[in-house]
């Protein structure tokens, strides 16, 4: 299908399930962008699962977002449980604002929803030439070290700079081996997942998706992982007034009430040390790293970044290619008026 026709679609259904015409948009356009690099599990997959938030008035899509200026560079935001992408990209454009004028922007958000990919935000600070870190906490799927009870989530970590080329510098990862959605689009399609990255409610190592989904998932690094979950949980959760400590509700499983995610914010300005000679330094430490000895079968060592890029170009060209059930879904959810 073309990407500008589901796009419309897409728009279309959530406008239908109430949302504003600017907050479909928003919502929208960051589902088809995922699709677009190649983050399935992000993208179409869910829309089902927004809708079902809304009618259940789980999700609120009239909400009232209230920005609190705690000084010039921090503000804490209530997204008043709203959609999750509508809130985030008021936080990282109120960040960006922030670090512009005085250098550094903080923006804790509370009260939010599932905001898709980390690296979306990112990029806005990268392209206005900022330095940025992206927290965000999820629903229950680590076992903290030594615990049998999943409690934190697969928690993303995101980092971006400019990097002096065309193709920022992006790092977004879960501290999973494996991100949740991944494994859900799997169940859903009946698929395998690898060994290695869950296991399942007994506790014995699992490649069953449905089975994974109802155990734990392995976190990269072991205890390191565990612990950079935890460290994620404090900084979105804990600090910014949200749920944590595995309180934030799965969103495809429990609609007892709002998901009450909190998303973390820093941007700054790359020159406040080193001044114009930073985009040199950068330039020069990705090149030095690009031109070691490459193993056998490698042609180009890739700095973090390049790969969706690369991802999105190639897909933009093509149609989105949508799987039948997700289709037939997205046909009913574009029934209702």
């Amino acid at each position: 299908m073309k990407n500008r026709k589901i796009l419309k679609q897409i728009r279309q259904i959530f406008i239908n399930h109430g949302l504003s015409k600017l907050h479909a948009n928003i919502t929208s356009k960051f589902i088809i962008d995922a699709e677009l690099v190649g983050a399935h599990s992000h993208g179409l997959s869910r829309v089902k699962m927004y809708c079902e938030r809304i009618k259940k008035r789980v999700i609120n899509p009239k909400p009232k977002i209230k920005i609190k200026k705690i000084s010039q560079s921090i503000s804490h935001i209530d997204a008043n449980n709203s959609i999750g992408f509508v809130s985030a990209d008021i936080g990282i454009k109120t960040a960006i604002k922030s670090a512009q004028k005085t250098g550094f922007g903080l923006v804790a958000i509370k009260n939010s929803g599932h905001y898709g990919l980390s690296s979306f935000y990112a990029e806005q600070a990268v392209k206005k030439n900022l330095m940025v870190w992206c927290f965000t906490n999820a629903p229950p799927a680590i076992a903290p070290h030594g615990a049998k009870k999943t409690l934190f989530g697969t928690n993303p970590i995101c980092f971006g700079t400019p990097s002096g080329n065309k193709v920022p510098f992006i790092l977004d990862t879960s501290v999973s081996m494996i991100n949740r959605g991944k494994i859900r689009v799997a169940a859903k399609q009946g698929k395998k997942i690898p060994l290695g990255v869950a296991l399942d409610k007994n506790g014995n190592p699992t490649n069953d998706a449905k089975k994974a989904l109802k155990g734990v998932q392995l976190p990269i690094a072991g205890f390191r992982g565990s612990g950079l979950a935890w460290m994620v949980d404090i900084m979105s959760g804990v600090l910014t007034g949200a749920n944590h400590a595995g309180k934030v509700k799965d969103p495809f499983d429990d609609f007892s009430g709002p998901q009450n995610v909190g998303h973390l914010f820093m941007v700054l300005k790359p020159s406040l040390f080193v001044g114009k000679n930073y985009i040199s330094r950068i330039k020069e430490n990705i090149k030095i790293i690009k031109r070691l000895p490459k193993i056998k079968g490698v042609k180009e060592i890739m700095y973090p970044g390049q790969g969706i890029r690369s991802r999105y170009k190639k897909n933009i060209k093509k149609g989105i290619v949508i799987p039948k059930n997700i289709l037939e879904d997205l046909n009913k959810l574009n029934a209702i008026k």
